[in-house]
């Protein structure tokens, strides 16, 4: 007789789950269906384990998104590694502005990719001291501090960099993330948007920019605004070149 399949809860179907698998399904979720969608028993079924599996990796909602965040960071950083290892192999170098263009580059990237998590990255932070928040978001961080270190800058400017920096690149997702198309496969842009809702003789300005709201690059504005940002800061003492690897 054949034996019989393990029941879910099992240390058998236990054994498969780590927390980087249950961190990924818990994206994967959310990228489908929302953060609304996300709780320990729709994370378990996604998993095919009973709730009390993944409290091992996880020990409750809030916990689990922080794991969100962390989630994020690190795939930011895997990106990051992808792109120096590619100019590395073509014999290239990166200035700071340029290192900290390519890092907003990756952020932005990620933020596509997972729009629903972008304001979990942008206040969960704020609720944990920073010695306690998930390595990934303190690696970028340092990689962030080692770049301007490197490039001579002392320690009080490094840090109002490194400040104006991620104030502009989350500011300007976040901003683009309220943005939210109504209509998705409606052509006019008014109606696409949902503002033709909105009464003309209250929201003139508002409805006037259709056509921009409709055209935006917000990968483009954020990296204008950044190189506009970034060309009022000091001169950078050594502007040296590095491998721009992110560790």
């Amino acid at each position: 007789m054949a034996a019989a399949e393990p029941d879910r809860g099992t240390p058998e179907k236990r054994g498969r789950l780590s927390r980087p698998l249950v961190l990924a399904a818990a994206v994967s979720l959310v990228d489908r269906e929302g953060l609304g969608a996300l709780t320990m028993r729709r994370l378990a079924a996604d998993l095919g384990v009973e709730s009390m599996a993944i409290y091992r990796y996880t020990p409750g909602k809030e916990a689990l998104l922080d794991g969100l965040v962390e989630a994020y960071f690190a795939e930011v950083i895997t990106q990051l590694r992808s792109s120096a290892e590619a100019t590395a192999a073509a014999g290239g170098g990166r200035a700071w502005r340029a290192e900290l263009r390519r890092i907003a580059g990756a952020f932005a990237s990620v933020a596509h990719v997972h729009p629903e998590i972008l304001p979990l990255v942008a206040t969960r932070p704020l609720s944990v001291p920073m010695a306690r928040r998930p390595a990934p978001v303190l690696q970028l961080t340092e990689h962030l501090l080692a770049v301007l270190g490197r490039a001579g800058f002392d320690h009080a400017t490094s840090l109002m960099i490194y400040r104006r920096f991620v104030a502009w690149n989350l500011g300007c997702l976040l901003v683009d993330k309220r943005q939210v198309i109504d209509d998705p496969d409606e052509p006019d842009p008014m109606l696409r948007l949902g503002l033709h809702r909105l009464p003309a003789d209250r929201y003139p300005r508002l409805r006037a920019l259709v056509p921009l709201l409709a055209d935006y690059d917000d990968q483009e504005e954020l990296l204008a605004g950044l190189d506009s940002l970034l060309s009022r800061m000091p001169d950078a003492p050594l502007d040296s070149f590095y491998d721009g690897r992110a560790r």
